[in-house]
């Protein structure tokens, strides 16, 4: 009896003891840490050292100190833009008048900063042809890409700014062939972007001369573009992008050497044997990117003179309200 009194007493000792310790506190779930959100961003091209401030943006990590992954996808300005319309990616860099003429079309598009100081495309062709203006191109055969995109709305343009006899010119569609079909004579003059077509002959020990489109009306240029669900839902998104985009800008345009190697990082088959062509375009760009403080900035009367234009010519059938193609809300950082 006496030693089961000391195993009670003792039970309850240890049960005072142990209530006086408390509840153990319970183990904290930890919380998973939110990474950057990943998003798309298109380009309207190849993998180029043309796109050179984007790449120096990633490399640099402006985007990720935006708290945005990106992921960059290539391909034709037009497709992308019908992607960005219906809301399959959030933005593209493209051409303005590829903005017109999906406004024309319906599809909700805006263009939230430019890119280029000015309209790139051109027409090129031997210095020994003679073909350095508009009107000597009247008889003559003259490649194209596609009747399409930025190449055609820049032959119209011209045709439509310096009066040239559209019909007395031989119009004829090469594919992205501009450099070697000039250089084979399969045609006189070529249409093709001021950084491809002129450098690669250039390069080639041709001297060359080129009728810049933006010479005789300058349409709105490249830059980037996105919808107006994203603008309007995720204003804030599209500032992270537009302001990481410009750091890359300025920084290009400041440091031109180190972000030529950048980009080679991001397009290595641009180096090599390569990259003596790479570096010049890459120079050439450097010309187009260059702009007065602050960066980006839309000017409207060239968005009103392109949009006009674009209805004279029948390239649009419709009036397209200019309000709605582009905003400098984004470039103001607002």
């Amino acid at each position: 009896m006496h030693t089961r009194k000391v195993a009670l007493a003792s039970l309850a000792v240890f049960l005072f003891i142990a209530s006086c310790a408390g509840t153990p506190a319970p183990t904290a779930t930890p919380v998973p840490t939110r990474g950057p959100e990943p998003l798309t961003l298109a380009l309207g091209y190849i993998p180029s050292v043309q796109f050179a401030p984007f790449y120096v943006a990633i490399e640099k990590g402006y985007f990720r100190e935006e708290g945005l992954d990106i992921k960059l996808r290539y391909g034709f300005e037009s497709d992308l833009m019908k992607l960005v319309a219906a809301g399959e990616i959030p933005f593209v860099v493209a051409s303005g008048e590829e903005v017109i003429l999906a406004r024309a079309q319906g599809l909700p598009v805006t263009y939230v900063m430019r890119w280029y100081n000015k309209f790139p495309v051109v027409v090129f062709a031997p210095k020994e042809k003679g073909l350095n203006e508009p009107k000597k191109l009247e008889g003559h055969k003259v490649g194209i890409s596609c009747l399409c995109g930025a190449s055609l709305t820049a032959w119209k343009a011209l045709v439509y700014a310096a009066q040239v006899d559209e019909k007395a010119v031989a119009l004829e569609t090469i594919g992205f062939t501009q450099a070697a079909a000039v250089q084979e004579g399969k045609v006189e003059a070529a249409i093709d972007y001021l950084v491809n077509g002129p450098v690669q002959l250039r390069q080639a020990g041709r001297e060359v001369d080129v009728i810049a489109v933006s010479d005789y009306i300058n349409l709105p240029s490249n830059g980037i573009v996105s919808s107006e669900v994203v603008i309007l839902e995720r204003p804030q998104l599209v500032q992270k992008v537009v302001r990481a985009a410009l750091r890359g800008l300025r920084d290009t345009l400041n440091q031109p050497d180190e972000a030529f190697r950048i980009s080679l990082k991001a397009v290595p088959e641009a180096g090599g044997e390569n990259e003596k062509v790479n570096r010049a375009i890459f120079d050439e760009s450097l010309k187009i990117w260059q702009q007065p403080e602050p960066l980006g900035l839309s000017d409207r009367v060239t968005w009103e003179a392109a949009a006009r234009f674009m209805r004279e010519m029948g390239l649009v059938t419709t009036d397209v309200a200019v309000d709605s193609l582009f905003t400098n809300e984004f470039v103001s950082g607002k």
